[in-house]
């Protein structure tokens, strides 16, 4: 219980400084901010397993997780401009 506290307070923390690095006009409130964190840590924990930067089991830091929400943040704003 205490784990899933701490990912979704380090999933506001890094959805609230993705949005804070990519400014621009995105729908939702602390919510989908946190959710965006949170996809993104599991984004870069996935990645990072990938190339070999994290072993089986270990979720990714407050930096790679701000940085998955960001790579998150731009797909979502490539594919909602190409739909408008």
């Amino acid at each position: 219980m205490l784990h899933l506290l701490w990912m979704c307070i380090i999933g506001l923390v890094a959805g609230a400084l993705a949005k804070l690095i990519m400014p621009g006009k995105d729908p939702g409130g602390i919510i989908v901010t946190m959710l965006l964190g949170i996809a993104g840590s599991l984004v870069a924990g996935y990645l990072g397993r990938a190339v070999g930067w994290y072993q089986a089991g270990q979720g990714a830091g407050l930096i790679m997780s701000v940085v998955g929400a960001i790579v998150l943040l731009a797909i979502y704003r490539l594919f909602r401009k190409s739909t408008a």
